[in-house]
């Protein structure tokens, strides 16, 4: 798929992974519906992303957790771009915690619902709505295309963060779903599971535990975000890549 002129929607683009794909395809000419919750972070990449060369780009603030924001989101996208060609589900969030934490053979804590819940509910559901409601409008605008969900190393299973490798694990499944039963209408799906990457986050971290995650990685580095932004405009790009998880870790395994 040639990018110039094609209508992309990115979740969680008001920083991080998100930012960095805008102005990656930005660049690549194409036109940008940017979603967050943060208008204000939201403002900022909507300026970078035209001043990187996108076609055209609006920014819209919706809670993907919400079935009716999510419908209203992307009948909004058809209705203001009149295509939709693509979807990276990027946004997603964190709350680490151990199943069940003891300390000297006394309990201390366990992960709450709350916790469980609010990751499932971002991270699992928010990508099922947009990605149902994405294909919808793509089917009814006649739009080929792709879906790209953004999993993690984490897919596999990483300590404390029980709710977060669930999510991801199945955010990478999801991808292998559509691309089956979205193929008959030219839409591939696909997923990239990153390592640890230098995002705003990640680098508000102490140093010491940003080395401590550094000294695991083979090519001795945390990935940029514009190396993740990289691999999503090669899916995009590449019509033959469908239903596969792309590994951006520098070689890290957990």
């Amino acid at each position: 798929m040639d990018l110039k002129n094609k209508t992309i929607a990115i979740t969680g683009a008001a920083r991080g992974l998100g930012a960095a794909m805008g102005r990656r395809l930005a660049a690549s000419g194409a036109h940008l519906a940017l979603v967050d919750l943060d208008v204000d972070a939201l403002e900022a990449t909507r300026e970078a992303c035209a001043d990187a060369g996108a076609a055209s780009v609006r920014s819209y603030q919706a809670n993907i957790v919400d079935e009716l924001q999510t419908e209203d989101l992307f009948a909004n996208i058809a209705a203001d771009f009149g295509a939709l060609h693509g979807l990276v589900n990027n946004a997603g969030v964190t709350r680490d915690a151990l199943t069940v934490k003891f300390k000297d053979g006394e309990f201390v804590s366990k992960m709450s619902l709350a916790q469980w819940q609010l990751v499932l509910d971002v991270n699992l559901t928010g990508v099922f709505l947009c990605g149902r409601e994405a294909a919808l409008r793509m089917v009814e605008l006649g739009c080929k295309g792709c879906i790209i969900n953004i999993s993690s190393i984490s897919r596999g299973g990483n300590m404390g963060q029980i709710n977060y490798s669930a999510t991801k694990a199945g955010a990478q499944s999801m991808a292998v779903v559509w691309s089956k039963e979205f193929a008959r209408y030219g839409i591939r799906a696909a997923s990239i599971a990153p390592g640890f990457v230098a995002t705003e986050m990640v680098m508000g971290m102490k140093r010491e535990a940003r080395e401590r995650m550094t000294r695991g990685i083979p090519v001795g580095r945390m990935g940029e975000p514009d190396e993740i932004a990289r691999t999503v405009q090669f899916i995009f790009e590449n019509d033959y890549v469908n239903g596969r998880c792309i590994e951006v870790d520098g070689g890290q395994r957990l």
